[in-house]
């Protein structure tokens, strides 16, 4: 059985938690953050919280941990849980900026431990049958590949106001806005498909006129097959989830593929569909699918599952730190087209 202490109970922090919960071979021992309501979820739960994630690490005998803290904390953390000898599971951006990046994978490899990033989005049910069709060749050679994501970002709806730490919008503890934030899951599934990606152009909008990009486009070319790639992400849509929009378009020689192909049309009503068929697995005592009515939020179960999974029976990571590595090169190329970003 795995011994798991979770760092940083924010919202992500809060799902990981409780995810690890809900999994088999799997005991939570732990759990640290700063925010008295933070230790309150897992103290909520009976599982002992610190209000320093050094404390945890160096009071309790566990295997791996799950590192959500902010971008400004991750390389010191990482390191830290390195050096103790801990495998990890970390929220992406890997790192603020690519030096960063570096000295993580550096630190990681020397020490002898695993890494991964929680890459969620490449475990949406839609995204991996995209993913299929595009392996399976039903589109040919794609030669022009877009995607869009845009959503509320760190800002909360009007309904419903939360404070927003400052650290989000300070560029040098977040290292990055829109193209790091929301723009991460979209490199990172284009390079995973087409693979050595260059930048070819990049813009940053600031409707909000904040010190970091609240939107940004982004064009790349895939050296490896030639497939143009477009990206487009923003944080000004005042849109709460279960409202989501989010694409990937595919357009090959052969065909086209999206993933509003596989997409619930109303997620409302998956929910509603999911949520009864989850009641009819439980009255024939069969084995609950957690967090499936969300659609989307499942994809967090499925990484940290698939990274737990790898790590018990010592196999490859599903996630290949190399990868994101690439990615983190990528966005460092970014930002040096748009003058005075680049932080560290």
């Amino acid at each position: 059985m795995l011994k798991i202490g979770v760092i940083g109970l924010g919202k992500m922090g809060k799902l990981h938690f409780m995810n690890a919960l809900h999994m088999e071979d799997v005991k939570v021992v732990a759990a640290a953050d700063k925010s008295k309501n933070g230790r309150k979820v897992a103290e909520g739960c009976h599982i002992k919280a610190y209000d320093d994630y050094c404390k945890l690490i160096d009071s309790e005998d566990l295997d791996v941990v799950i590192n959500s803290l902010p971008n400004f904390l991750k390389r010191d953390s990482i390191v830290y849980a390195a050096e103790k000898g801990l495998d990890i599971f970390v929220d992406k951006p890997l790192a603020r900026n690519l030096g960063e990046a570096v000295d993580i994978v550096q630190k990681v490899k020397a020490e002898g431990v695993r890494l991964m990033v929680g890459a969620n989005y490449r475990y949406f049910d839609s995204v991996q049958k995209l993913k299929k069709t595009l392996d399976e060749g039903e589109v040919g050679d794609v030669v022009i590949a877009t995607s869009e994501l845009v959503t509320n970002g760190p800002f909360e709806h009007s309904l419903i106001p939360k404070p927003i730490p400052e650290w989000w919008f300070d560029k040098e503890m977040a290292g990055g806005g829109a193209a790091q934030d929301l723009g991460y899951h979209l490199l990172d599934i284009f390079d995973w498909m087409f693979g050595d990606l260059e930048v070819l152009y990049s813009s940053f909008g600031y409707r909000f006129n904040l010190p970091i990009e609240d939107s940004a486009t982004i064009v790349l070319k895939s050296r490896e097959n030639g497939t143009t790639c477009v990206i487009n992400v923003g944080w000004f849509s005042k849109m709460i989830f279960p409202k989501f929009n989010f694409r990937i378009n595919l357009h090959g020689t052969v065909g086209y593929a999206s993933t509003d192909r596989w997409a619930p049309r109303n997620l409302y009503f998956h929910a509603i569909k999911e949520g009864a068929t989850n009641l009819c697995r439980r009255i024939a005592g069969r084995k609950l699918h957690y967090l499936s009515y969300t659609y989307y939020y499942v994809s967090f179960f499925r990484a940290l599952s698939q990274f737990l999974e790898a790590v018990k029976r010592d196999d490859p990571l599903p996630i290949s730190l190399e990868g994101q590595l690439d990615v983190a090169r990528i966005i460092e190329s970014i930002y040096r087209q748009n003058e005075g970003f680049l932080s560290g």
